[in-house]
């Protein structure tokens, strides 16, 4: 003797559990990211409404109002900055790179690091302000 069976042949998919995972996941990032930006705490000088915010730029360079340099959030001389900018220019020749400098930083440091990038061929070269 031979049973038959019969299949269950359900092949249809489950939306609601993909929606859930995939709406936890949209909540977690929206949640997130204004967190993950990198850099050291800087006063910012304000500027006009066309303010270079930076937030687009491969390389960011910050002077804290001590005068100390920084790449992203590693403390560094001003010639340790350059050479490592050097470095990143020979994978990438159209790099750009952002100034931050605080407002209590002294001009003098913001515009000899910018000299130096400069000197050392860097053409795209600015200034990060806070919009007013």
């Amino acid at each position: 003797m031979s049973r038959l069976r019969r299949r269950n042949n359900d092949t249809s998919i489950q939306l609601t559990p993909m929606i859930d995972v995939m709406t936890v996941l949209l909540a977690v990032f929206m949640v997130t990211t204004p967190m993950m930006t990198t850099g050291i705490d800087l006063n910012l000088p304000r500027a006009g409404a066309s303010a270079m915010t930076g937030h687009d730029h491969a390389i960011q360079i910050s002077v804290d109002k001590n005068g100390n340099y920084y790449l992203s959030e590693t403390q560094l001389t001003r010639d340790e900055i350059v050479k490592r900018a050097i470095a990143m220019r020979g994978e990438n020749p159209q790099l750009t790179i952002t100034i931050s400098g605080d407002t209590s930083a002294d001009y003098g440091a913001v515009m000899s690091m910018m000299g130096k990038l400069k000197d050392a061929g860097f053409q795209k070269v600015g200034l990060r302000t806070q919009p007013e």
